[in-house]
């Protein structure tokens, strides 16, 4: 790893297709309550990076990345928790953790037109559908298997509650640290 992917980059200045819904940055989230101000997706340059390489993947096979969340500050974890304190599905506020250090993003996949493809269920559904090893259909079988080799591929891991949340194979190498995706 090199000191510059340290840094933190815009994913859609590295990888121009990848759709940005921020879910936090709406009252359109489990907690029906805004929990951040931006609306800029940003990430560690190196996971930045990995995400590209999973967006170039699934573009060549007709498909596209839609981001519901990236980077989120400590202070928007800890209004996360706050609501629902269930460390199995919203993790305690901690800067050394997964989406609030930038290694991390919870995704899902389009059609080339920006379209959600069909998967086992909607986006924070805290339920055991959520889980990666759900039984799902033949159709979000397939969707599921296209999104999750790619993410692997390009070096990402699934967090086995979430089939959506995907952090970067090598998060443990990077130390704390904090940003406003309003700079980015």
């Amino acid at each position: 790893m090199q000191a510059s992917d340290l840094g933190f980059s815009n994913i859609q200045k590295l990888a121009p297709t990848i759709i940005v819904d921020l879910r936090y940055a709406t009252k359109n989230n489990f907690t029906q309550q805004i929990v951040y101000d931006f609306s800029t997706a940003i990430a560690r340059t190196g996971t930045a990076k990995k995400l590209a390489n999973a967006s170039n993947i699934l573009a060549h096979q007709g498909y596209r990345i839609k981001v519901w969340d990236a980077f989120r500050p400590v202070t928007a974890q800890k209004k996360l928790f706050e609501v629902y304190p269930d460390p199995t599905f919203v993790a305690q506020p901690d800067p050394n953790f997964s989406h609030q250090k930038g290694v991390t993003f919870d995704l899902t996949l389009t059609d080339e037109t920006g379209n959600e493809i069909e998967m086992q269920s909607g986006f924070d559904d805290f339920s055991i559908k959520a889980h990666r090893n759900y039984q799902r259909t033949a159709i979000q079988e397939k969707n599921y298997q296209i999104l999750n080799q790619a993410m692997e591929a390009a070096g990402f891991i699934g967090y086995p509650e979430e089939w959506w949340d995907y952090r970067d194979r090598e998060m443990d190498n990077y130390p704390p640290a904090q940003a406003d995706p309003n700079d980015y």
